[in-house]
């Protein structure tokens, strides 16, 4: 059941204002599916549109009615044809659904109707990634991060852009809410044309596992492509870690014009072809990093060496190595979409990212971080980085989310557990789980965990970063991790409105209330 959102509405995603009609039997041809010669036939029928969701029904649509877990989107046929929509495609399957049968509409039946659905939308929207720099970004961890920074560099540059996550989508500043990291096909391909429509001409975009595998992408065109990184994360969608890893590796099958691969990890490395452009911290690479300094801060100066014999100088405002690595990803991915040095440096030199390593700072006298890391090797990261630059301790409040890969909460437990002085285990989002079950999972791992701190249990998110905050001493730093940008907490299907920045400035003002 999808979850309820309290206080906030679901929106249909943005549309162009013009869109020139598309004959039917033109997008049955290049969706390769056949029409079901029991309905009415595809002459004389022009589309404007498409959507999977008969909610979202526009006149002039073709629904996707596309197989799911639980129900089938043929089912909602009824509904798509009452809001105007002109055609279906689906599957066999669904095509033999009574509410299909029953619509008298064309039908135009493909064995992998969600695999059509991308090119046929690119189609109906006129190919708007051929007239965008579209410059992807897959991995596990850092992809919200690069994209920021590329689009730092873009606008230090005086481009246009657009941009595509998970904490948002902007259209050329104007901020959309991020329902997927990726939207669905014809959402993307729609919003792509609406970017066009404004005069966009760059668009740093995350590309999920999810987007690659479910073909979300499907049809659209990638100047360059990017990968950060690869470690355990969503095994609960993919069967293994090479699953997942073949499902990133789509991004560089044909889809990208460059590939630009960091190949600090073994599976950057297997992934970098010798066309690729590579990126390292700790091996040979076309791009690297020197004369890295970092101050109390967390600030990072360093230098960028490009292939082509110049030195980009850099001051990072964000602490941690894996953040320098970031950066020299980006830097790369804005050099092949042909962005030049001093855009570059400026930009990496002022990029904000919400909810990753964000500081809190209201007068306190301890550092307060909030950070996106839902992942062990993504916590183990961001723990050694503050680490590095305090002499204090270190107190981390941290969950993990339900209805998600279970193997990986006692990692995320020990992860912590081994790094932090105080670890507060709490709730994250339990979905529709127990979400005593998951804090134990993630107990198990932290006090199997040799040479741990402290661990304290309190499952109340709020009470947690309270209990956080108040063991807080000068000088040391407190983590709220997992949620990062995230306004939102899921407990039983239902979403209630939940900021972790919000949430621990309330709690440092308190305390500092308390204290006074």
């Amino acid at each position: 059941m999808p979850a309820k959102l309290v206080g906030k509405a679901v929106t249909a995603p943005p549309r162009p204002t013009r869109i020139p009609p598309v004959a039917l039997a033109e997008l049955a041809s290049r969706a390769h599916a056949r029409p079901d010669p029991d309905l009415p036939g595809l002459s004389d029928v022009a589309v404007t549109g498409a959507t999977l969701r008969a909610q979202h029904v526009l006149p002039g649509d073709v629904f996707a009615a596309l197989p799911g877990a639980r129900v089938h989107g043929a089912d909602f046929t009824a509904d798509a044809v009452t809001a105007g929509a002109v055609a279906v495609l689906t599957d066999a399957a669904g095509a033999a659904r009574p509410a299909v049968r029953a619509a008298n509409v064309p039908v135009l039946v493909h064995e992998d109707p969600r695999a059509a659905l991308g090119p046929l939308a690119a189609r109906i929207y006129g190919e708007p990634s051929l007239a965008l720099k579209i410059i992807g970004v897959t991995g596990t961890s850092g992809k919200t991060t690069t994209t920021y920074m590329i689009d730092a560099g873009l606008a230090a540059a005086d481009v246009t852009t657009g941009l595509i996550g998970t904490v948002e989508t902007r259209i050329a500043g104007q901020r959309l809410a991020s329902a997927f990291t990726t939207p669905e096909a014809p959402d993307l391909q729609a919003l792509l044309a609406v970017m066009r429509e404004r005069g966009i001409t760059h668009v740093p975009m995350e590309v999920s596992s999810h987007a690659l595998e479910l073909e979300r992408v499907g049809g659209t065109h990638f100047t360059v492509g990017a990968f950060t990184n690869l470690s355990q994360d969503h095994l609960d969608f993919h069967a293994d870690m090479e699953e997942y890893f073949q499902a990133k590796a789509r991004l560089f099958d044909g889809r990208s014009d460059r590939a630009v691969i960091c190949v600090d990890g073994d599976w950057g490395v297997r992934l970098a072809t010798p066309e690729a452009v590579t990126v390292a911290m700790t091996r040979d690479a076309d791009w690297t990093a020197a004369g890295l300094t970092t101050s109390r801060s967390g600030e990072q100066s360093f230098r960028i060496r490009t292939p082509h014999g110049t030195e980009i100088p850099v001051v990072l405002p964000m602490p941690g190595l894996f953040n320098v690595a970031n950066a020299l990803l980006a830097a790369a991915c804005l050099n092949a979409a042909d962005i030049g040095d001093e855009a570059i440096g400026a930009g990496l030199s002022q990029v904000q990212v919400p909810g990753r390593m964000e500081r809190v700072a209201v007068g306190q006298e301890f550092t307060a971080v909030v950070d996106y890391s839902h992942k062990p090797e993504a916590v183990a990261l961001a723990l050694d980085a503050v680490r590095a630059r305090t002499e204090g301790r270190v107190i981390i409040a941290l969950g993990c989310g339900g209805d998600r890969d279970t193997a990986k909460r006692p990692l995320m437990g020990q992860a912590a557990a081994r790094r932090a002085d105080l670890l507060v285990i709490t709730d994250d989002n339990p979905r529709s789980e127990d979400p005593a079950a998951i804090r134990a999972a993630m107990r198990e791992g932290a006090l199997n965990t040799s040479g741990r701190g402290e661990v304290v249990e309190v499952g109340d998110r709020r009470e947690a970063i309270a209990t956080a905050v108040r063991a807080a001493r000068p000088g040391d730093v407190v983590v709220i991790a997992g949620k990062g940008h995230e306004t939102g907490q899921e407990i039983a299907g239902v979403v209630h409105p939940f900021s972790d920045r919000d949430e621990l400035e309330a709690a440092i003002r308190a305390h500092l209330g308390e204290q006074a």
